[in-house]
This record gives C-alpha cells, structure tokens and sequence, in this order.
C-alpha cells in the first residue's frame, strides 16, 4: 500500500537571497527508491528520512519512469532484480536520456558479474542486501555529493554557452587570439584594428563572458574550446 512517507516533498526555497541562484540550487534533492518488496522501500525509506533527506518511492522501475522529475537532483537507490524492467535495463533507460541521476544498486544475490556490468555504466555504489545502514547513508550522501557537482558542471557549460552564442563575430576572434594566449597588439595586428579597439572588445567579453580577471576569461574559452586546436 501507499506509504505515509512516500513521495513526500519538501517545499522548495521560495526566495534565493544572493547572487541569482538557479531553481536548481533551490530544490532538496530527492533519494528515490526504486524496489518491488514493500518492506524494504519502507525500511530503507524510513532510514533515509531519518537523515532529514526527501524521499520519493517506486515499487516498479516502469512506475519510476513515468513519475520522476528529470530536472529534478538526487539520487537512485535500485533494487537490482526486478519483474518487468530490471534494475540494469533501467540504468541503460536513464543513460540513454542522458540521466544526471547517480545509481546505487540494492541486490540479494552478490551477483559478481552483474555489479561489474553496473560499474561500467555509472553506478556509484553497489550494495548486497540484507543491506548496512551506515554503508548504505554513505552511499546516499556520496551519490547526492556527485549530483551536485554535476548539476553544477552542467549549469556552467549552460552558462558559457549562452554567453558564446551572444558574442559578435569579431568579439569571437578576439576571445580565440587571447584563449590562444596572444597580446592585444598581436591580436589586432591580425584583425587589422587597433589595440585601442581589441581593448574595448575585451572588455565587452569580460562583461559577456562574466570574467573578473583575463585569466578567468582564458578559462572560460579553455572550457568551451574555443580556440583550442587537435593534437597531433
């Protein structure tokens, strides 16, 4: 049956005092569980909230995939044999979404070659049930941790993405004369213009780009691989 626990949301931050944080950094990330025996989604749900964490539970990995939040941060704790899509199957469903989520895979049989196949697809943790409270809360705030970063990894490519794609066409050829580590009269010799002119070019990429410093700014193009060349 439906558990009291199950699903149950946190509200989310309604103001974000500071510098524009994103809905993302606003939103408690959820733990969700993923497995068809009730005692343990209660069990292992009971414990995690216990942890003052969000939990939302699935007793089939088809009803997880129809009522997950794609957007949303967290992480999956999976039960790894399952009827109808199995835990595996539903780690290949998320990869091929491009799923941030990180998986932790519950199993009963130690099934060695099935956790190695896991690994190898991203499963940050696999644990054999009956499964340990402390190794299993690790996990969890372990998997949340890489979600984070990712979620924060993500934003920043979005982010420098944006801010390339708003770029005229010369402010691009002076962003790929400094990611190459030219000097401004260098660049402008090329370009034909003035050092006068690079210098205001570089200052609207500063401003665009968010950079305090020059050296920010060779970061940024380093990430977004402007200016960068194959090797050889």
């Amino acid at each position: 049956g439906h558990q009291p626990w199950a699903g149950r949301r946190h509200p989310a931050l309604r103001t974000a005092r500071g510098a524009g944080l994103t809905k993302m950094e606003e939103r408690v990330p959820t733990v969700y569980l993923v497995d068809d025996d009730p005692d343990v989604l209660t069990a292992i749900g009971r414990l995690i909230e216990s942890e003052g964490l969000q939990v939302a539970a699935f007793a089939s990995a088809q009803r997880f995939l129809d009522g997950f939040d794609r957007r949303a941060p967290g992480c999956l704790v999976l039960d790894l044999a399952m009827p109808g899509i199995n835990g595996l199957e539903l780690q290949r469903s998320l990869e091929q979404e491009g799923s941030l989520l990180p998986i932790i895979f519950l199993t009963g049989r130690g099934d060695i070659a099935t956790s190695v196949q896991a690994m190898k697809h991203g499963a940050v943790d696999f644990l054999t049930k009956p499964v340990d409270d402390t190794a299993l809360l690790a996990a969890v705030h372990d998997a949340l941790a890489a979600n984070r970063a990712h979620h924060r990894a993500d934003r920043e490519r979005a982010h420098i993405a944006q801010a390339l794609a708003s770029l005229t066409a010369r402010e691009r050829q002076v962003l790929e004369g400094i990611a190459a580590g030219r000097l401004n009269k260098q660049i402008a010799a090329e370009l034909g213009t003035s050092e006068k002119t690079i210098k205001f070019h570089r200052g609207n990429l500063m401003r665009k780009m968010g950079a305090r410093v020059a050296a920010d700014l060779v970061k940024l193009a380093e990430r977004a691989g402007v200016g960068s060349t194959p090797a050889n």
